[in-house]
């Protein structure tokens, strides 16, 4: 049975876009009707999925049940805790009979070779997305692998106009160590990152010839922003690209340095909105300080702590924000962060031990980004090579994912511009900017193909999705109505009506049976497969019946939402 995309649905597209509709903030007068207090509802497995696809990708069964026995604080503690830096770095997964790498042999990490070179540095880059797709999808128990993502949407750089892989690398590392620190540190850390310097022409902004491209980005997109209370001035932009003058790439040993002699040493002058403060022009090595300057300048201003708030809110929230949300959680939001000097962690603390964050209004309102589908997917399946344990078979199945992600429309790596994926930032759409008439079928065709036939690895190796194994996960598999009422449990944040229920089981799952004689059949089927794993004509009826239902539950739009 093939259960199309358009399957019993002709307004595919409207169901899933209305479910942005009509929430909390999605107008002026709306109510708002949960605010920063500490949530305490149920802990249930309804708010820990809804949880877990909020700060991780996907919900898998097994972090679903380790984190049901806790209690919301100490979930939320867990989640907050920094994730250990990567103990891998990416590989040389390209060389061929026709593919060289003269400085790294096949299997070794590229990461401290120098040389330069278009066609290597090209695999190179690639085998960084393929390396950074990995790490989301073994990801630990935590919320750094989402934040990572949230800061390279918000300091975005680009691999291709980078270049380099090694500063690309970098950048990561980078975004890695101060995901969940402080964000003014990192601010002053990515505006003398190699991989920034060489993404916005900080390293050809000199005295003689002021480049303004990062002292425009450093304001309008990483840190006051163009909301209602930024009123930096164009010739803030020119000052300060003044102050960031002087910073060079040696791209012999792939560092960068302060050049005396490049920097502009006068005094910079800034607008009223800055309150009209005077960066003095320092001379020598001392003009690299005036960094520091500019940096405290711009976090003094509350507009920045307020701008950071809100694309956090939009990330794991709502996109829609109105003055209620505004008052309610922003500003109260926007006050922890600058009581806590710029620290990430306490802002998110609150935020997901809010019952704003657990409103049910919410749940089903976020249309799931690429990243977020294919990781979330490999992850909630434990898709996984078989057999497991070759490197460069693993590096072709995270090269799988990133490209199917990339035909979505998210080239993780390479954002569409310095502004990041406008599905954050682009109103009035914002998310829904993930669902076309391109992107939703390619939705059903990866599900439907690792279902079905599934990938196969360079070496072989096959990566599907095996549902009798999901299944068995399960709480009562051999029961039709928990294996459905379970499985949706599990794969969606929202929860279907009984008849629905009654529908999948009838029409998608037992076919070819009705009633009470229908339940009694998959019952026995199902332990006739536990008892006699061997009887192969039990286990394939088993098996088919199983990919009709997780197809058509994954094809359907509240699996495209969380």
């Amino acid at each position: 049975m093939k259960v199309s995309y358009s399957m019993e649905r002709k307004d595919f597209f409207k169901i899933l876009l209305s479910k942005q509709e009509a929430k909390p903030g999605a107008s002026p007068t709306a109510a708002l009707t949960s605010t920063l207090k500490r949530y305490k509802g149920k802990w249930d497995e309804q708010a820990v999925v809804y949880f877990l696809k909020h700060t991780m990708f996907g919900a898998r069964p097994a972090d679903v049940a380790f984190f049901k026995k806790k209690n919301l604080k100490k979930s939320v503690a867990i989640m907050l805790n920094d994730a250990a830096l990567p103990t891998t770095s990416p590989i040389n997964n390209y060389a061929n009979d026709k593919i060289v790498d003269e400085q790294v042999p096949l299997g070794n990490s590229w990461v401290n070779a120098t040389n330069v070179n278009g066609k290597i540095n090209f695999r190179r880059r690639n085998s960084y997305k393929q390396w950074w797709m990995g790490l989301m999808i073994n990801q630990d128990r935590s919320i750094t692998e989402k934040m990572v993502l949230f800061w390279h949407n918000h300091f975005a750089t680009e691999t291709n106009i980078a270049e380099n892989p090694v500063y690309c690398y970098r950048y990561n590392l980078l975004l890695r160590q101060h995901a969940l620190g402080n964000f003014k540190a990192l601010a002053k850390a990515m505006t003398t990152d190699l991989c920034m310097l060489r993404y916005l022409n900080g390293y050809a902004n000199t005295a003689k010839a002021p480049d303004e491209n990062y002292g425009r980005e450093l304001q309008e997109l990483f840190t006051v922003g163009k909301g209602p209370g930024s009123h930096y001035t164009e010739a803030d932009v020119k000052a300060a690209a003044r102050v960031l003058t002087g910073y060079k790439i040696d791209n012999k040993i792939f560092t960068y340095s302060f050049e005396p002699n490049r920097h502009d040493e006068t005094d910079k002058q800034f607008s009223a909105f800055y309150s009209n403060t005077i960066i003095k022009g320092r001379a020598g090595e001392d003009g690299a300080h005036e960094l520091d300057d500019l940096i405290e300048m711009i976090f003094a201003q509350d507009e920045t702590a307020r701008f950071i708030c809100r694309k956090l809110y939009r990330f794991f929230v709502f996109y829609t924000i109105d003055d209620a949300t505004e008052q309610e959680i922003i500003i109260p939001l926007s006050e922890i962060l600058r009581k806590k000097n710029f620290e990430i962690k306490p802002v998110l603390q609150a935020l997901l031990n809010s019952q704003h964050f657990f409103d049910m209004a919410f749940h089903g309102t976020t249309i799931k980004s690429p990243a977020d589908f294919c990781v979330g997917l490999m992850r909630e399946f434990n898709v996984a090579l078989l057999p497991p344990g070759d490197m460069f078979a693993e590096y072709s199945m995270w090269e799988f994912v990133h490209n199917q992600a990339s035909a979505m429309q998210q080239n993780i790596g390479d954002p569409p511009n310095v502004a990041g994926w406008p599905a954050y930032y682009q109103q009035p759409q914002y998310y829904k900017l993930w669902i076309n008439s391109d992107t939703l079928p390619r939705r059903n065709q990866l599900t439907d193909r690792l279902l079905s036939y599934g990938f196969t690895a360079k070496n072989g190796s096959k990566i599907n999705i095996d549902p009798i194994a999901y299944a068995m996960a399960l709480p009562h598999p051999e029961d039709p109505d928990a294996l459905i009422s379970d499985s949706i449990q599990m794969l969606y944040t929202v929860t279907l009506a009984d008849a629905e229920k009654s529908h999948i089981k009838s029409n998608i799952l037992l076919s070819n049976l009705q009633g009470e004689a229908a339940n009694h059949y998959w019952t026995n089927a199902w332990h006739t497969l536990i008892e006699k794993p061997d009887d192969a004509v039990n286990k394939k009826e088993v098996l088919n019946k199983l990919k009709n239902l997780y197809k058509y539950l994954l094809n359907r739009p509240e699996y495209q939402v969380y």
